[in-house]
């Protein structure tokens, strides 16, 4: 491994070690730093040195703790995504929210918050998620496929229609829905970490290190793919397999995203192209740094929008989509400049 990475991944360790401090110090409640800092210790070493109040511990530790983790597990999975879905359709603009995955994700969970009870919602909204983000992959894949291979042109259109398609599904469950439902959706479309429980928390754990584990079983098979399908083959790589297994993977971690946070963009676009300007195009480096950098930028986008107008909060999602736009406004024009 080369010395640039291992000091990337490093340090990005470092900036989120301190950025979870902050986001476990920090909030509209003001309490003091050491207080906090010993209310964790009493949650996970099961000692008694902090003398805050009991609501004031709730703060941290069933409130800032569990939104903060969340962030980092909900941020890595995105990040690997995007970096897989570049890789496996070898364009820089390949994004989950892009080619409409995430768009169906969002579907499948919409349906199962205004139809299933609030008692099975937590085991049918992820569920729901997956299965809709899995088939809406499929689809656009099937269309984006021909003798010739897979096109990205027609990758790009079949995610904007199904984009399209998600939205006027989403805004008719919404015309439809009573009041209270009506809020949940909204707020839940504009992504949110404040949902973060213990239930989602561990299955985000496990979700995040099945994907971290099956993406970087798959990274030299990426590398060869990036040169192209035939070069790919004659490595002796199943090409059509490898890109099977990749969309069920995808599936499951913009599924299991989508329906703990809500619909954030960007950051499966943006974090691999800071990646690879960095540490190069391997995906061998590139994935687990990606991972590291995406737990970053949503746990920086999720203490920014705890702070800005705080006592309330903004909407992660658009946090990240002010953040990302610039970004990818400036990766558009520099393709352009490439097809001129």
């Amino acid at each position: 491994m080369r010395l640039p990475v291992l000091i990337c991944g490093i340090a990005l360790v470092a900036m989120i070690i301190l950025g979870s401090l902050l986001s476990l110090l920090q909030g509209a409640l003001d309490l003091p730093p050491t207080e906090c800092l010993l209310a964790l210790c009493d949650t996970l070493f099961g000692t008694h040195w902090s003398t805050l109040d009991d609501y004031q511990r709730v703060v941290v530790t069933e409130l800032r703790l569990p939104r903060l983790v969340l962030s980092v597990f909900v941020g890595a999975m995105l990040a690997q995504c995007g970096a897989v879905m570049q890789g496996l359709f070898r364009n820089p603009l390949a994004d989950p929210g892009i080619i409409g995955v995430s768009s169906g994700a969002a579907v499948g969970a919409i349906v199962a918050i205004a139809i299933f009870p609030a008692s099975i919602g937590p085991l049918a909204v992820p569920v729901s998620a997956f299965v809709a983000g899995l088939l809406t992959t499929m689809l656009v894949y099937s269309l984006s496929r021909s003798k010739q291979g897979t096109s990205v042109l027609v990758l790009l259109l079949a995610g904007v229609a199904i984009s399209a398609f998600a939205g006027a599904t989403i805004g008719f469950i919404s015309y439809f829905s009573n009041d209270e439902k009506l809020r949940q959706l909204s707020l839940w479309q504009m992504g949110s970490l404040a949902g973060a429980s213990q239930v989602n928390l561990w299955l985000g754990f496990f979700a995040v290190v099945a994907l971290a584990v099956a993406f970087q079983r798959k990274a030299f098979a990426l590398n060869a793919l990036v040169l192209g399908e035939c070069e790919a083959r004659y490595l002796g790589i199943n090409v059509e397999a490898l890109k099977r297994q990749l969309i069920i993977l995808v599936a499951v971690g913009v599924g299991v995203s989508v329906a703990y946070a809500g619909i954030i963009g960007f950051i499966g676009l943006v974090v691999p192209h800071l990646v690879r300007l960095v540490t190069g195009p391997d995906h061998r480096s590139l994935i687990p740094l990606s991972a590291l950098c995406g737990a970053l930028l949503l746990l920086v986008a999720d203490l920014m929008a705890r702070l800005v107008v705080q006592p309330a909060e903004l909407p992660v999602g658009l946090v990240t989509a002010l953040l990302g736009a610039p970004f990818f406004l400036a990766l558009l024009i520099q393709q352009r400049r490439q097809w001129s």
